[in-house]
């Protein structure tokens, strides 16, 4: 599977909650971040959570978010920042022109 996402783009994880094991924290859905790492293809852990095959294989991402993107109560350093490792059919990119901090 080819990578949707490279590093330096901007990207939204999805806003959505659907039932079952989700690899993706509920924290972070709807906030903007910026593509640190692209680690590779894998079975799909939430297809693996209910005995599926795990495929199609989804590109896993290392996405990098401002601490007060996440948190908007983070009275940390500006430059603080949470890595967190998200499935590609969870990341959204970011429209151009859009005003996102990340």
């Amino acid at each position: 599977m080819a990578a949707r996402f490279k590093i330096g783009d901007q990207v939204t994880v999805r806003q959505d909650y659907p039932k079952g094991h989700i690899r993706t924290p509920f924290y972070i859905r709807g906030k903007t971040g910026v593509i640190a790492d692209v680690i590779g293809a894998f079975g799909n852990p939430e297809s693996y959570s209910v005995y599926g095959d795990g495929l199609p294989k989804q590109n896993l991402y290392r996405v990098r978010f401002r601490q007060d993107e996440a948190w908007p109560d983070y009275k940390g350093a500006p430059d603080d920042s949470l890595d967190i490792e998200i499935y590609q059919h969870w990341l959204e990119p970011v429209q151009k022109g859009a005003d996102h901090a990340a």
